[in-house]
């Protein structure tokens, strides 16, 4: 069994439940997930002992929030090259931070990243049935990679 950190950033709780349901397909696929608050990690320690990350948070303004910025840089300290990775988060108008997330983690990193892409839902169906289903699936295709 292996462990997926979640680390996340929620203004409305949207991308919170994102990390949630994403955790929930991540222990489908056999294997732990944690959800982290990225105020809750402060220092790249606090990123040791996983074998997956994925990491989210909404876009605001066509980017990612700030404190994501900061967290990214720290996380570059602790050395994530080969590790699985992916990212997600919620928008209303554009989605474009889950993309640079992403990108980050897959050309700065070296992560192996999953095919899938990033993860964008539209804030209106990530409480339906859809968004629940879309996240889980997101995250058993993590899980699944980490065998």
């Amino acid at each position: 069994m292996k462990n997926i950190l979640i680390a996340y950033y929620s203004r409305t709780g949207n991308t919170e439940k994102m990390a949630e349901y994403i955790a929930e397909g991540v222990r489908f696929s056999g294997n732990n997930a944690e959800i982290k608050k990225l105020s809750e990690i402060k220092s790249e320690k606090n990123l040791d002992g996983y074998d997956g990350y994925v990491f989210g948070c909404p876009t605001y303004h066509r980017d990612m929030t700030e404190n994501m910025k900061t967290f990214l840089f720290l996380a570059e300290k602790a050395n994530l090259e080969g590790k699985v990775g992916g990212a997600f988060g919620a928008y209303t108008h554009s989605g474009d931070a889950p993309k640079y997330i992403f990108d980050t983690m897959q050309h700065v990193f070296k992560m192996d990243m999953t095919q899938l892409g990033s993860l964008l839902l539209e804030e209106k169906i990530i409480g339906l049935s859809e968004g629940l289903r879309t996240c889980q699936d997101y995250g058993k295709v993590l899980g699944e990679k980490l065998k």
